[in-house]
């Protein structure tokens, strides 16, 4: 039998709002976001983060994804542009998709940059080309927080814009000191403590997930406290990068001229839709029966609270 979900019923009340849209808007004034991410075995989890991002808003979306794997991150929407690049023999990009990932970021308003992505040399250099040089905004996560968990301070803090992490407790590890690692795994708090700090001396956002998400940028943090354990599999922290890369281009709602959400409120803002849309499936589902595809379904629902009225 399905479980009751977590009576969040309504977002903090200083939480960030969207702006309502004007009838005469385009496409366009809701930003391209650009997916990157696949290998073999693992279309569905840039498919998941392209799927979020068109349900969570964004105008255009483009998915950058290996040969083979293109064609089958194609089949889940067809709303989703696909881009299939060179590949190699293991199913992941090769070095030559570096360039025409390149260029379709130069058409991007945002990146999502991990899902799926795989762990070869060629992946690797996506990810640092894209880190230093995108002058937008942009989500990375998965695959892409491996690498660039290898990178020293300075690398980490020489890019070109705005920059959020989405780390597990076990992608959180892999950024910590070499020596701190060694022996029992670190509490919440050592994590905790350690995300604070390299967003701070790095100029990054940091959404540290888990059961009470924690968003920092040194200097400020939020805590987020939708969710449920029924969002605990595969897939759900794909969904979050397609939503926090379309909240990007979203614009908030306020006083004065239109302007987008800053990296901290997309990032807050991303995490409480999340999980209300978790909450709303497992409210119908059960928690045992939730999949990442059902938190896609379940946007639309969440979404309204968080959407300023008009007027």
């Amino acid at each position: 039998m399905p479980v009751p979900a977590r009576q969040t019923l309504s977002p903090p009340a200083d939480l960030p709002r969207i702006a309502v849209r004007q009838r005469d808007s385009s496409k366009r004034d809701y930003g391209r976001v650009l997916v990157v991410g696949g290998a073999a075995g693992m279309a569905g989890a840039p498919a998941l983060a392209a799927m979020a991002a068109l349900r969570s808003g964004a105008g255009l979306v483009d998915l950058a994804a290996p040969e083979g794997v293109a064609t089958i991150a194609a089949s889940f929407d067809p709303c989703v542009m696909t881009h299939p690049l060179p590949a190699r023999d293991g199913g992941t990009f090769a070095h030559d998709a570096l360039e025409p990932i390149v260029a379709l970021a130069g058409r991007a308003d945002a990146l999502a940059v991990g899902p799926g992505l795989g762990r070869s040399e060629a992946t690797e250099g996506i990810v640092r080309r894209l880190w230093r040089e995108f002058p937008g905004p942009a989500v990375f996560d998965a695959d892409a927080l491996w690498w660039l968990a290898r990178l020293d301070p300075e690398a980490l803090a020489t890019h070109a814009g705005p920059r959020v992490l989405t780390p597990h407790a076990g992608e959180m590890r892999r950024f910590l000191a070499a020596g701190s690692a060694a022996g029992a795994p670190p509490t919440n708090a050592v994590l905790e403590a350690a995300a604070g700090s390299l967003a701070a001396e790095c100029g990054l956002v940091i959404l540290l997930k888990g059961p009470d998400t924690l968003i920092t940028d040194g200097s400020r943090q939020a805590r987020n406290t939708t969710g449920n354990p029924g969002m605990a599999s595969g897939g759900t922290g794909d969904v979050l990068t397609g939503i926090l890369a379309a909240l990007f281009c979203q614009p908030q709602a306020g006083p004065g001229a239109v302007r987008h959400f800053d990296p901290f409120d997309a990032a807050r803002v991303a995490a409480w839709v999340h999980g209300r849309a978790g909450d709303l499936a497992a409210a119908d589902l059960g928690e045992l029966s939730l999949t990442a595809r059902d938190l896609i379904t379940w946007l639309p629902r969440a979404f309204p609270a968080i959407v300023a009225p008009a007027g």
